[in-house]
């Protein structure tokens, strides 16, 4: 079993070479926004019953990958690097595939933010995504999370052997799966 951690800022492209490595490897993909889609339709983003239950889902959903026979999972996440409980709430997804004896990946992605800002309306992105369809609000919130937090790592600062930091700016999503399963001989 594998677990596969894709992180990075705002419409960098995490869950399009999400999909691109699931189809390359089997892995299923859980993309960030599959539960916060769901709850936006019951809750405000940041409410506590939004936050309870995304927590909950998110869990439960671990868990229950985890004792499976699967070949493992892709998970995307907006990772707040300067965020102590970011840090601890990847840890513990880390840790809850490794006590079940899974390889666990990390996958960090940048770009340029013009290229971020254009990424940020594209068809598969608004089509997987709903509550990113009003672009303007998307691209207010994009810009708010990019003054707020620190969304990609320092050199050196990742300190995991299954590890890679790929910049994204040119590169097509095949392109970076294909890094990705030829740096972990996936």
């Amino acid at each position: 079993m594998k677990l596969v951690i894709i992180f990075g800022p705002h419409a960098v492209g995490k869950m399009t070479i999400g999909q691109e490595l699931a189809t390359k490897t089997g892995l299923k993909l859980f993309h960030n926004h599959m539960t916060i889609d769901l709850l936006s339709n019951f809750f405000e983003f940041g409410d506590p019953g939004f936050k309870r239950l995304n927590g909950l889902f998110r869990r439960e959903i671990f868990e229950e990958v985890s004792k499976g026979d699967s070949e493992g999972l892709i998970f995307t996440y907006m990772w707040a690097l300067d965020q102590q409980s970011d840090w601890e709430y990847v840890h513990e997804i880390m840790n809850l595939f490794k006590e079940r004896d899974a390889d666990v990946y990390l996958v960090e992605l940048e770009a340029d933010f013009d290229a971020r800002i254009e990424r940020n309306k594209t068809p598969n992105r608004l089509e997987n995504k709903p509550t990113k369809r009003n672009v303007e609000k998307s691209e207010k919130t994009f810009r708010y999370l990019e003054d707020k937090y620190r969304l990609n790592s320092y050199e050196g600062e990742i300190k995991y052997e299954n590890y890679i930091k790929i910049n994204n700016t040119n590169l097509e999503p095949n392109e970076v799966a294909k890094l990705i399963v030829e740096k972990f001989t996936f």
